[in-house]
C-alpha cells in the first residue's frame, strides 16, 4: 500500500478497520456535513463519501470529501462511472489528490432509472456515461498514481497519493462468478474491499473460504458491509430489490416483532459485527446506517471497536 492515509496506515499496522458513510446533502449546506461529522468524529478509521448514490442529485464527493477533511474526518470519496467520461474522472481524481483527499472507492453507480424508485424523482431519463467500467477506473488510478501515467498515454506532472478501493458483491448471481469477479478487481488495483451489505454470515464465510483459497485475502483488504436495519420494511424492500442481499426470514421476523425498533437494529448491527470479525481474512467493517449517522458511534461502542487506533499504531 502506497497511500500517505490514515486508513492505508491503520490496516497497514494490522488493526481491524471501520469505515462509515456519510451521504452529503441534496442541498449546498456545508454545515449539515459539519454537523455530521461533529457526531462522526473518532469512532471511525475513515468515512465514505457516496457519489450521487441511487442516481439522486446531491452535493459532490469531492467537495463533500474537502469539507469533511476540513472538519479531521478523513474521507473515502466514492467515484462512479455512470456521470463522467474517462477525461473527466481523471481530471477529477487529480483535484481530489490536490485537495488532499487520500481514499477512493471505484464503483460502477446505480443505473438513473433506480433514483425514481424512491421517495424523490430522480432522473430516469438522464443519459449514464459508462465510457468504461469499475475494473478499468481502478486501472487508471493506479497507472496514474504508479505510472504518473494517463489512460491516453500523457503523463501527469505530479501523481495522485491515492489508496485505491473497490466493492465486491460476495452474494451477487451468478454466484460462482464472485471470487473470479474480486481477483479482478484485486489485479486491476484495488487495495481494499468494501462488501455489499452482509446479513447471511454463513454463506459469506463460505464465500470468503474460497477467497482465501486464491490468496486474494493477503493481496486485498477486505471489510465487510454492515446495514443498520431499521424495520422490517426496510429489510424486506432489500431482500427483494438490493441485487446481492439476501436477508434471513427468522432476522426480518425478529425485527417485526420488536417492541423497540431502533435497540433490536442496534443489537442486530453489533451481532453481525461480531460475527463476520471472526472470519478469517475480514480485516474490517463498512458501516453504513443510511442517513441516521447518529447511530454509528452507539453501534462501534457497542461493538468494543474504540478508541480507533493513532496513526501508525502497531497493532
Amino acid at each position: 500500500m502506497s497511500s500517505t492515509s490514515n486508513l492505508q496506515r491503520v490496516l497497514s499496522a494490522g488493526h481491524f478497520a471501520v469505515t462509515g458513510e456519510v451521504g452529503p446533502p441534496t442541498g449546498a449546506d456545508a454545515q449539515a456535513l459539519k454537523a455530521k461529522a461533529d457526531i462522526l468524529r473518532g469512532c471511525c478509521d475513515a468515512y465514505n463519501v457516496t457519489d450521487n448514490q441511487t442516481a439522486v442529485v446531491r452535493m459532490s464527493s469531492i467537495a463533500a470529501s474537502a469539507i469533511l477533511l476540513a472538519e479531521g474526518l478523513e474521507p473515502v470519496m466514492q467515484m462512479v462511472c455512470r456521470d463522467r467520461n474517462r477525461i473527466a474522472i481523471q481530471s477529477d481524481i487529480l483535484g481530489a489528490a490536490a485537495l488532499g483527499i487520500r481514499n477512493c472507492l471505484c464503483l460502477s453507480g446505480d443505473h438513473q432509472s433506480f433514483g425514481a424508485a424512491g421517495k424523490l424523482h430522480g432522473h430516469p431519463g438522464a443519459k449514464n456515461v459508462y465510457d468504461i467500467d469499475s475494473v478499468q477506473l481502478l486501472s487508471i488510478i493506479r497507472d496514474l498514481r504508479d505510472k504518473s501515467l494517463q489512460q491516453g498515454g500523457d503523463s501527469v506532472t505530479v501523481a495522485p497519493d491515492m489508496l485505491i478501493g473497490a466493492a465486491w458483491t460476495p452474494l451477487g448471481d451468478p454466484i460462482d462468478f464472485r471470487v473470479i469477479r474480486l481477483a479482478k478487481k484485486v489485479a486491476a488495483g484495488a487495495q481494499f474491499i468494501q462488501t455489499q451489505s452482509i446479513f447471511e454470515v454463513s454463506r459469506f464465510a463460505e464465500q470468503m473460504k474460497l477467497v482465501r483459497n486464491e490468496g486474494l485475502h493477503e493481496k486485498v483488504a477486505i471489510l465487510a458491509g454492515i446495514i443498520v436495519p431499521k424495520s422490517a420494511g426496510m429489510l424486506r424492500y432489500m431482500n427483494k430489490n438490493v441485487a446481492g442481499v439476501t436477508v434471513p426470514d427468522e432476522l426480518i421476523e425478529r425485527m417485526d416483532q420488536a417492541s423497540d425498533r431502533k435497540e433490536e437494529g442496534l443489537k442486530v448491527t453489533v451481532e453481525l459485527i461480531e460475527q463476520v470479525k471472526a472470519i478469517e481474512g475480514v480485516r474490517g467493517v463498512h458501516i453504513q446506517a443510511i442517513e441516521a449517522e447518529h447511530l454509528i458511534p452507539e453501534i462501534v461502542k457497542r461493538a468494543d471497536l474504540l478508541p480507533r487506533p493513532a496513526s501508525g499504531e502497531a497493532s
